[in-house]
């Protein structure tokens, strides 16, 4: 608001200074009369006379002077009757004088009242010699009363002022010299007319006015209202108190106005209204309280202030009072409400509650340049379509900073926390509200639409929505992309999953989510009936993986992992460059420097005592199935691993080397032990034993674990035995645990064998 919105007691108190001053001298004249040599009328029923006059002196000088053309004695009566009545009052400390003119007036010398029923004319300060150098104040009314002993003079009609800058009129007055008290009774209306450039002519209206010379101070009961160009004001009893004669502060009840302008509006209250004024007599400071109230309405907003206290600061501008700062204490509360523009959504509607509130304005006083608040404070964005989320800000301390047109721009906190709400389609898909909080929190905003952009916070970031949280040392909100940044020691975890890296970057939208940097993460065994996890890692125990880099989509029903990943499950290990797992599709896959690593326990077969009788099996020692090759695709349905570019198995003394590899884990239901491998291109299968070496090659090749047997099978299969030599066939059949061969041969290719002797 700006200092002229607020003169509404200025200019009262300037213009009913000056009827104030014309009162005092017109009736200081009246009171200090006395007959100094008054006409001798004949003791007759009626007598009269002319040319009569009446002075009064004081050390030897003039202090008033009634003459009359006519006067006239009432017969039985102490009562003169006087025609063309002139009263000349001197000033003491000038070379001027006041002059009051009647047509006729009374004189009852027994209680020495003075009374003109017609009219009265007043002029004041009229110089002694020459012409005056500008208006002067005169006074017209009519049925005045003047009482020479007190010197209190009234009048219960109409009264009329003319001044240098304006003029005004009121419905009774009265002037008490004991008390130096002025009292316009009713209906008192001026109006003024300002010098200087930028000056705008006022109407000012009261109820009554009292002026009291003593204390300097006026007061207006039991309202006061001032219309000044775009700006009317209107406020209940009021005091005015003047300093060397100019106003120098205001003391208003229920005080309020509104200022409009083309593009502009502005509405503003108070139940106690103080304001107080510098030496150009231009508004310095106010204050307001309780009930405080603002209301600026511009060009696509509205703003809206209130509180139990308000302080406003102004500045002198090209003779216009300026603010530049408000402070709002006790419940303050602003609110800033987009209005609609053709071709836009709305921003949202912005809300700030705190105890104290401080507002700097912009050069000129029109727009706020920022808001701080000293004490904790919340922000709330309330959405203004479907598409916006309900957020609230908290902060022991927050600064808001505002562009153009009172549109934010940045923004603040301390010790902040936020809350998101879920839009509406949001809601439909359950999802749940989003918590924030953070040591230090600052966001920016479209300088167009003064929506949310972008917001850091820092300092112990915590995060919540559902039971998805997430902790950062930062994080960055990128409005626009709906995107979460979480930077240093960033950590995301649900009931189910955990995830750690150096950053985490989420989508706001779906969930989905990026970990770089050391990532870290375990996910525990899933417990549903209908599980979607890989049975090749699946088991009773979590999931863990490292990476360089983590992609997670589809809930964590999609998982990507890459740069130098491992991931294990008890003794089972995968290790790649890049590992990815489809929960939904129930497949994994692994690419570059594919490492598997599965571990079984192995039973021995049941034996007999030497009664003949069963013994029970007992676990034998475990098992690891080791394979290494350049890429791997796993398929839950038919539970086969598919490996390729060059494959290595180990199991054991067993190793398989073949350009491409698929193995069968066991039937679902039982457990992830290895049930056969099928070997294609170049298969080598080595057996080595403290006894003997085998060697196996084929262009294909089988191994069932339940038998330790092996196929070859294709390619001039050749098996290599250190003890019985070489064996060639269409198929060859061994079984590692033991000495049997089964040799197939064909036509094209007979079976050949060359025996080993042995050397004695």
């Amino acid at each position: 608001m700006r200092g002229t919105r607020w003169l509404i007691l200025v200019a009262i108190i300037a213009i009913l200074g000056g009827v104030a001053t014309t009162y005092r001298l017109q009736n200081r004249v009246l009171r200090e009369q006395a007959p100094a040599k008054p006409v001798s009328l004949p003791p007759a029923l009626d007598s009269a006379a002319q040319d009569w006059s009446w002075v009064q002196t004081s050390e030897g000088k003039t202090v008033c002077r009634i003459t009359a053309k006519d006067v006239k004695q009432v017969k039985d009566a102490s009562r003169l009757e006087l025609e063309r009545v002139e009263l000349r009052l001197p000033a003491k400390h000038s070379d001027t004088y006041d002059l009051v003119h009647s047509a006729r007036a009374e004189f009852n010398q027994s209680n020495k009242l003075l009374y003109s029923d017609g009219d009265v004319d007043i002029t004041l300060a009229i110089p002694n010699q020459g012409q005056p150098t500008h208006t002067l104040v005169s006074i017209h009314s009519s049925g005045v009363t003047f009482d020479s002993g007190s010197g209190k003079a009234t009048t219960d009609r109409a009264t009329a002022f003319t001044f240098e800058n304006g003029n005004g009129k009121a419905t009774g007055a009265s002037y008490d010299p004991n008390t130096h008290e002025l009292h316009l009774n009713s209906q008192a209306q001026l109006n003024w007319n300002p010098p200087g450039p930028n000056a705008k002519p006022m109407k000012i209206e009261a109820g009554q006015v009292t002026y009291r010379e003593d204390t300097g101070s006026i007061t207006l009961t039991p309202w006061g209202r001032l219309t000044r160009a775009n700006t009317m004001v209107e406020a209940a009893d009021t005091l005015i108190t003047l300093q060397n004669g100019a106003i120098h502060q205001i003391d208003a009840q229920k005080a309020h106005g509104t200022d409009e302008y083309p593009s502009r509006k502005l509405q503003y209250a108070a139940d106690q209204l103080h304001v107080e004024y510098g030496d150009t007599g231009q508004v310095e400071k106010i204050h307001g309280e309780p009930n405080a109230r603002l209301i600026s309405e511009s060009e696509g907003a509205r703003l809206t202030a209130t509180g139990d206290k308000v302080d406003l600061e102004f500045t002198d501008n090209n003779g216009e009072s300026v603010l530049t700062k408000a402070v709002v204490t006790g419940h303050g509360y602003l609110e800033s409400k987009p209005l609609p523009v053709p071709g836009q959504d709305p921003a949202e509607t912005r809300i700030l509650r705190s105890e104290m509130i401080t507002v700097v304005m912009r050069p000129g006083g029109r727009e706020v340049a920022n808001l701080e608040t000293a004490t904790a404070g919340t922000l709330e964005f309330l959405p203004n379509h479907a598409g916006q989320h309900h957020r609230r800000f908290f902060g022991d301390r927050m600064w808001i900073y505002f562009g153009e047109q009172n549109r934010v721009l940045s923004f603040r906190a301390i010790n902040s926390r936020t809350e998101t709400d879920a839009t509406p389609e949001e809601l439909a898909k359950k999802r749940p509200q989003i918590i924030t909080s953070s040591k230090d929190a600052s966001a920016t905003f479209d300088p167009k639409t003064s929506q949310l952009a972008r917001m850091e916070q820092w300092g112990d970031f915590a995060y919540q929505e559902g039971d998805r949280k997430a902790r950062a040392d930062k994080a960055i909100l990128d409005q626009v992309e709906s995107r979460i940044h979480l930077e240093n020691h960033a950590r995301m975890w649900d009931a189910t999953e955990n995830t750690l890296a150096d950053r985490i970057n989420m989508d706001q939208r779906n969930g989905n989510f990026t970990a770089e940097g050391h990532v870290n993460s375990s996910r525990l065994p899933d417990q549903s009936k209908n599980k979607t996890d890989s049975a090749m890692l699946s088991g009773d125990e979590p999931l863990q993986a490292v990476a360089g880099v983590m992609i997670s989509a589809n809930h964590n029903h999609l998982v990507r992992y890459d740069g130098d990943a491992v991931l294990w499950q008890g003794s089972n290990r995968i290790q790649a460059d890049h590992v990815e797992i489809d929960r939904d599709k129930r497949t994994m896959s692994a690419d570059g420097h594919v490492i598997t690593q599965s571990r079984e326990g192995k039973k021995q077969d049941d034996g007999a005592d030497g009664a003949g009788a069963k013994t029970p099996a007992v676990p034998g020692p475990p098992v690891f199935t080791l394979v290494k090759a350049a890429h791997m695709a796993y398929t839950e349905d038919d539970r086969v691993a598919h490996y390729s570019g060059g494959v290595l198995l180990t199991r054991g003394g067993l190793r398989v080397k073949a350009a491409e590899l698929r193995s069968w884990l066991n039937e679902e239901g039982a457990d992830n032990r290895l049930q056969k491998a099928f070997a294609d291109g170049a298969a080598e299968i080595v057996q080595v034993t403290p006894l003997r070496t085998r060697i196996g090659t084929s262009e294909h090749a089988e191994y069932y674990t339940d038998e330790n047997k092996i196929v070859l099978r294709g390619g001039d299969p050749l098996l290599n035995d250190s003890i019985r030599g070489n064996t060639h066939g269409a198929e060859l059949t061994y079984y590692s645990d033991d000495d049997r061969l089964l040799v197939n041969g064909s036509l094209a290719h007979p079976v050949t064998s060359r025996i080993r002797r042995k050397h004695t």
